[in-house]
């Protein structure tokens, strides 16, 4: 799978190592989670990796569809913009931004160059740019463990007859081997008898980049000094409420619209606020990671420097007791569903759901839907993805959930919003659970969906060719109308789906002026074509979608 000795860094390479690197972040997290004691013991930087990983790794997928073959530039500035958004935290901020700079000088690689030094320059770069990130940086740590990552594949590249194989073999036994020094550096390790769990994390991903081009898996480095059990604190043993009796008391994470110049000022501030300091991001959006007292303080910061979204405040003491109590007093069923707009919303809710926002180019990543999932309170949760790139994400919180709070998750694989719908309302809390599951994806399966779009730009459809403004009709996700008017390719869309019969059609008018009327008018069709066919219609307020439909 290595790209030739000069040229460029193949794509497919890339896909190929996100898929296996997202797997062995998968296999090692709670043996990161484990060794998770700096710069807090709150046992969950494994799982932030292999969040941050799966965004970056879905965002690939998405812009790439699955193609080796698709445009490398706009596919890697995919992975990197999705490892920001994804990135969960101290070391998954991190993680996002080395991510970042090696997508950047792989995309910026030119024929003429060595693979080699490309791969290289980008252990450098993203070195650099992780300890750019942090506000005061900590040896012992991920930082030290990329930076001999990256002088070692440096020294490697030196050599005129090295591959970018033999550069990444060479970075990953030099993070294997900082990382079994650590616990010399950090105090805080060698304590607790182990390696650190984020420079852990790093060496497992350079393990899967060695694994990628040469077959072989590494022996990993794990805890030199030979105690393994971390000692995480309880209830307790807390101080004040703290982890520590100095430390910080609360995470504070946001995204942040902001532009560049307005960041020197925004890392100034959050470091007299606390410590922990992370700031990553590029070209206005920015993932804002600190450790403080004082979150009012730090989130008005992030409103001075620009517009900060996604807020996420998590206090140590209260995840540790939360966590335990959690796992004894979750009770019940719910459903955890994806909205892609706000009358969907309401439907959702209405019916008794706990709705996370989405929809296309917002689509939740897999901590946020995790966080939906342990945050309900339920024994039993069933997720509803609605959307077909959204249903391995919402796989990867299932599955997080599962052997972090010992819950049970199914995720019913719900291609659209419509079918979503469909699923909930079959849904009832008095069947069993696997029953419930069962009856939800057989409904979800038999609601035939469509919908009516507008083209962006130019583009060969499975329809044919189309040009900016043609409106576009969609069976089943693929395009299968093109026409000059929304109301004759709507209706050519329901007739389509009611070829196979039908009992009930559902349409969902999106936002904009307009198309509640037309929903009413393809209501209207429906009753006067298809009279034994019942027809209800809806407000959802989706983006992009002037029409959702469904037939069951």
């Amino acid at each position: 799978m290595e790209a030739p000795e000069s040229g460029s860094i193949q794509l497919a390479t890339v896909l190929l190592f996100v898929d296996i690197a997202t797997d062995a972040l998968a296999e090692a997290r709670e043996e990161i989670d484990a060794l998770n004691v700096y710069p807090v013991p709150d046992g969950d930087t494994g799982t932030n990796m292999y969040l941050t990983v799966s965004a970056a790794r879905e965002a690939i997928r998405e812009a790439s569809a699955g193609d080796p073959h698709a445009d490398r530039r706009t596919s890697l500035a995919a992975c990197s913009r999705g490892a920001l958004l994804g990135a969960r935290g101290n070391s998954g901020v991190i993680l996002s931004v080395m991510l970042g700079a090696v997508c950047r000088r792989i995309a910026s690689s030119t024929e003429g160059e060595r693979n080699a030094q490309i791969m290289a320059d980008a252990l450098t770069e993203a070195a650099d740019a992780s300890y750019a990130a942090v506000g005061t940086p900590v040896e012992g740590t991920i930082l030290t463990v990329a930076r001999a990552a990256a002088v070692a594949a440096n020294e490697c590249a030196a050599r005129e007859d090295a591959r970018a194989r033999d550069v990444m073999v060479a970075a990953a036994v030099g993070a294997r081997t900082a990382l079994a020094h650590t616990p010399e550096q950090l105090k805080t390790l060698a304590d607790a008898g182990v390696v650190d769990a984020g420079g852990r994390g790093l060496s497992v991903i350079l393990d899967a980049a060695e694994t990628v081009l040469t077959g072989r898996r590494p022996i990993p480095v794990t805890s030199p000094i030979g105690r393994y059990a971390i000692p995480i604190p309880q209830p307790s043993e807390v101080v004040e409420g703290d982890l520590t009796a100095d430390g910080p008391s609360y995470e504070v994470m946001y995204l942040l619209d902001a532009e560049d110049d307005r960041i020197p000022v925004l890392k100034k501030t959050l470091a007299g606020l606390g410590d922990s300091l992370v700031v990553v991001g590029n070209e206005g959006l920015w993932n804002v990671h600190v450790h403080v007292d004082d979150v009012g303080a730090a989130i008005e910061a992030g409103i001075e420097a620009g517009r900060p979204h996604r807020v996420r405040v998590t206090h140590f003491a209260e995840q540790v007791a939360e966590s335990a109590q959690r796992a004894s007093s979750r009770t019940g069923r719910r459903i955890v569903t994806v909205s892609a707009g706000p009358g969907l919303t309401a439907l959702f809710e209405e019916a008794g759901a706990v709705v996370v926002e989405g929809g296309p180019g917002r689509r939740p990543s897999a901590g946020q839907l995790l966080e939906a999932i342990t945050a309900c309170g339920a024994a039993e949760v069933v997720v509803l993805p609605n959307d077909a790139d959204s249903v391995r994400v919402a796989q990867i919180a299932a599955r997080t959930a599962e052997e972090d709070e010992g819950m049970r998750v199914a995720v019913v694989p719900t291609q659209a919003q419509v079918q979503g719908l469909a699923a909930l309302a079959v849904h009832e809390p008095g069947r069993s659970f696997d029953q419930d599951v069962l009856e939800m994806t057989a409904t979800a399966r038999h609601a035939r969906h469509g919908a009516v779009t507008v083209a962006a730009k130019q583009a060969i459809t499975m329809a044919g060719p189309c040009e900016p403004g043609d409106v576009l009709g969609v069976i089943a996700g693929d395009f299968a109308v093109i026409g000059d008017d929304l109301e004759r390719v709507a209706t050519d869309v329901l007739d389509r789906l009611l070829g196979g019969g039908g009992e009930l059609v559902t349409i969902v008018a999106g936002a904009g002026e307009g198309h509640g009327a037309l929903a009413e008018r393809c209501a209207a069709w429906v009753e006067e074509h298809h009279p034994h066919v019942d027809v209800v219609s809806y407000e959802g307020g989706q983006d992009r979608y002037p029409l959702l439909v469904a037939v069951e």
